[in-house]
C-alpha cells in the first residue's frame, strides 16, 4: 500500500519537504499540495510534475478535491494545530513539523482528537532518525555507563548576517528555544528514556542580535531521576560550530559517552560519531585506542546504516504506522512531553525563575 499524501505549507522549509523529503520515500505518494501563495504553489507543482488539479489554495479545498489518506503539515508553527484538527476531522492521519505547537495545551487538543478517531498523529522530530543518538540510547539502556552523573549539551551556530526583513528566522517566536533547542530537548528524552520535571533557563540579547526573541540561551534541566542536565545554545556563536544536533557529553559512574550528529544538510550522517571512554580498560565493542592496562580507554563505536535518515526516516515510520505498523515513537502523545519541556524553558527565560514541566492530560 502507498499512503496518499496532501502536503500543506510549501514555503521555505516546506519547499524542501516537497522537493527532497517526500519524493525520497517510496511508501508515500503526494496527490495534492496546498499553499495560500499562488507563485509558491505553482513553482512546487511544476517541480513535482503534478497536474493543475492537484494544487489548491487551502487544505480545505484539497480535502474536497482529492482522495488522500494523510496530511503532512509544514506550514508556519502557529497554524499547526488548526490544520491538524481540520485534517483529523476529515478522517486523515497527520504528520506535523516541529514544534508541534507553541503551547502544550493547544497540542493536547489535537492529540485527543486523533485518539478519539483512531488516527495516527506524528510530530517530525527528525533528529531522532540519525545513527549516533540511536546508538547512544542503546548504550545507555544497556547500562554502559552505570549510574549517570551529568549530561552537558552544547549547540553553536552563527545565523546573523542577513537583513532583518530578509530572514524570517529572526522573527520566529523564541528562535533559540522553540525552533532549535526543541530538537535537543527531544533527543534528551530519547537517549535517556527519562522525562524532565523542572527547568531553569536564562536567555540573553546581545546588542548585535537581529532576532526579535532570544538567540542565546542556557538551561539547567532536572530529570525525573534527579539528574541535572546543562544546556547551552546559541545562534550567535563565533566559536567553532557544532553539528546541528550539538555536542553531547554524558557522564556516569563507569565512564563517558560523547556524541555528535546531523551534518551540514538534512540526511548528512558524516558528523555522526559516538565515542565511549571507560575506566579500567572496559569497552563497549569495537576499536579501542591506546591505553595501559587498567587505564581509561577511548573507543569509537561503529554506527549502523539505515535506508532513510532525518525527515525521510520519520516519514517512513509514519507511512508504516498508517499502514498498521508500530505506533510512531514521535507520536503526538509522546511529543507533548518534549513540547512541555520547551514551553517550561520559555516560561523560565521570561520569569527568571525555575519552572515545572507541566504535561497536559
Amino acid at each position: 500500500m502507498t499512503v496518499r499524501i496532501i502536503h500543506v505549507g510549501l514555503g521555505g522549509w516546506g519547499g524542501s519537504w516537497a522537493r527532497v523529503a517526500l519524493p525520497a520515500v517510496s511508501e508515500v505518494e503526494v496527490v495534492g499540495i496546498a499553499d495560500p501563495s499562488a507563485p509558491t504553489l505553482e513553482a512546487v507543482r511544476k517541480d513535482l510534475g503534478l497536474p493543475e488539479t492537484a494544487a489548491f489554495p487551502s487544505l480545505t479545498a484539497a480535502l474536497t478535491g482529492v482522495e488522500a489518506d494523510a496530511v503532512v503539515i509544514t506550514a508556519p508553527a502557529v497554524t499547526h494545530v488548526p490544520l491538524a484538527l481540520e485534517a483529523l476531522d476529515a478522517g486523515k492521519h497527520v504528520l506535523v513539523e516541529k514544534p508541534f505547537a507553541n503551547s502544550a495545551v493547544e497540542a493536547a487538543e489535537a492529540v485527543h482528537r486523533a485518539e478519539e478517531r483512531g488516527l495516527v498523529l506524528q510530530v517530525s522530530q527528525n533528529y531522532r532518525f540519525y545513527p549516533a543518538p540511536r546508538v547512544t540510547k542503546d548504550l545507555l539502556a544497556a547500562g554502559t555507563l552505570g549510574e549517570l552523573s551529568a549530561i552537558n549539551i552544547d549547540f553553536r551556530q552563527w545565523d546573523n548576517d542577513a537583513a532583518f526583513e530578509d530572514n524570517p528566522h529572526y522573527r520566529f517566536p523564541h528562535a533559540m528555544i522553540n525552533d532549535m533547542a526543541i530538537h535537543h530537548l527531544d533527543l534528551l528524552r530519547m537517549v535517556t528514556g527519562k522525562d524532565a520535571v523542572r527547568v531553569f533557563a536564562k536567555a540573553t540579547w546581545p546588542s548585535f542580535s537581529k532576532y526579535q526573541d532570544e538567540a542565546v540561551a542556557s538551561m539547567l534541566i532536572e530529570m525525573e531521576d534527579g539528574l541535572v542536565v546543562s544546556y547551552r545554545g546559541s545562534w550567535l556563536s563565533r566559536a567553532e560550530h557544532t553539528p546541528w544536533a550539538g555536542e553531547w557529553s554524558i557522564q556516569g559512574e563507569d565512564g563517558e559517552i560523547r556524541f555528535t550528529s546531523r551534518g551540514a544538510e538534512p540526511g548528512d550522517i558524516s558528523s555522526d560519531r559516538v565515542t565511549v571512554r571507560k575506566t579500567g580498560g572496559g569497552t563497549a565493542g569495537g576499536g579501542t585506542t591506546g591505553s595501559a592496562a587498567g587505564a581509561p580507554t577511548v573507543e569509537s563505536v561503529e554506527l549502523p546504516t539505515a535506508e532513510h535518515h532525518d525527515r525521510q526516516g520519520g516519514l517512513q515510520a509514519f507511512a508504516r504506522a498508517v499502514e498498521g505498523g508500530p505506533a510512531p515513537e514521535t507520536s503526538g502523545r509522546d511529543n507533548l512531553r518534549s513540547l512541555a519541556l520547551m514551553e517550561a524553558a520559555t516560561r523560565s527565560a521570561a520569569s527568571g525563575m525555575p519552572e515545572d514541566v507541566v504535561v497536559p492530560d
